[in-house]
């Protein structure tokens, strides 16, 4: 990349150029300077690290800036937050192009746009990889933050909208090309497809979920089944999870067909759906279904109780087994 960093980050000022509210010093000073209101606040940070979380070679940059908006946006969404500001820090390795760094700018624009977040700073550095990390700002009523920690024994847990479509996503990304090419066209291994590289963060839904009661919450980034182990162990409790129930993605039998996965074993296990598992009081889950159906078009499914023993599985013949907390690690 022939561009100086002062004419990069001159191009970057100009397409996250905007005024939002709050804001008093936007991107381009030492730092960014806000006006946060009487709210509490929400951090979190995450990094999308290439070869890690992405290959260069199969994954668009206006994608890759779209995904690295919205997994810190899920992260305020599971608490019941809304995402306020957002600040980017990127290493660079020499042979990217300016443009492919406009490129991902213009997705996490567009990401931030979707979820009313201002991209007001950030850092940028030579790197001998791509990294692209982004610490978001959100806001929660004062005491309302839904944390993991205040799941019940008799309370239902309810997920958002499907399950294991990105790991079908991931399969398929990495599967040998002479094996799914001809698959690849299809509608359902595009919607497997497009499911990692655009992962949906459901603020809205999380924040009805908040006002439902959800005593607990926690989004699925690294598979439900890790995920509900970490809600349990910070809550005190087990669960109990009914497999019959679990709302796996369309697409998933297709590719079991193709690449011989077990579809169920993807929904359990799978990462990235970055959907919104809670723990709901029973009486509250009708009522929050209607909303959620109505205002976003997201499915909320009952798949099982919180219980005072342990994480287990409720087979659809009748048998139980324990629930193996495996998932995506980092470290693994």
């Amino acid at each position: 990349m022939e561009t100086t960093e002062e004419q990069l980050l001159a191009a970057i000022r100009k397409v996250l150029s905007g005024e939002a509210p709050g804001v008093v010093v936007p991107v381009g000073d030492d730092a960014a300077v806000i006006e946060p209101g009487r709210h509490h606040a929400i951090l979190t940070a995450d990094m999308l690290v290439e070869d890690v979380h992405f290959r260069l070679e199969t994954t668009s940059p206006h994608d890759l800036g779209y995904k690295a908006v919205a997994v810190n946006v899920s992260d305020v969404a599971a608490m019941g937050g809304s995402p306020r500001y957002g600040l980017v820090s990127l290493a660079l390795p020499p042979e990217i192009e300016a443009a492919w760094v406009m490129d991902l700018y213009g997705g996490m624009r567009g990401a931030a746009e979707e979820h009313g977040l201002a991209l007001i700073g950030g850092d940028t550095n030579r790197g001998d990889r791509v990294v692209v990390a982004v610490t978001v700002y959100g806001e929660v009523g004062q005491g309302a933050a839904i944390t993991r920690a205040g799941a019940r024994p008799g309370d239902r847990l309810v997920v958002t909208g499907s399950l294991g479509a990105a790991a079908g996503g991931l399969a398929l990304a990495a599967a040998d090309a002479d094996r799914v090419k001809e698959v690849l066209g299809e509608d359902w291994a595009r919607s497997l497809l497009t499911v990692l590289e655009r992962p949906a963060a459901r603020v809205g839904e999380g924040q009805s979920l908040a006002r439902a009661g959800a005593r607990a919450m926690i989004d699925l980034s690294d598979g439900l089944a890790l995920d509900l182990s970490r809600m349990c162990r910070e809550s005190g409790v087990g669960a109990a999870v009914r497999v019959a129930d679990l709302p796996v993605a369309e697409g998933l039998r297709e590719l079991q067909d193709v690449l011989d996965i077990d579809p169920v074993d993807l929904a359990l296990h799978g990462g990235e759906d970055y959907e919104l598992l809670a723990a709901l009081p029973p009486h509250a889950i009708s009522q929050v279904r209607q909303a959620l159906a109505e205002r976003y078009g997201t499915p909320l499914t009952d798949i099982g109780e919180v219980t005072e023993g342990a994480l287990v599985l409720d087979l659809p013949d009748g048998r139980q087994e324990r629930l193996e907390p495996r998932g995506w690690d980092h470290f693994g």
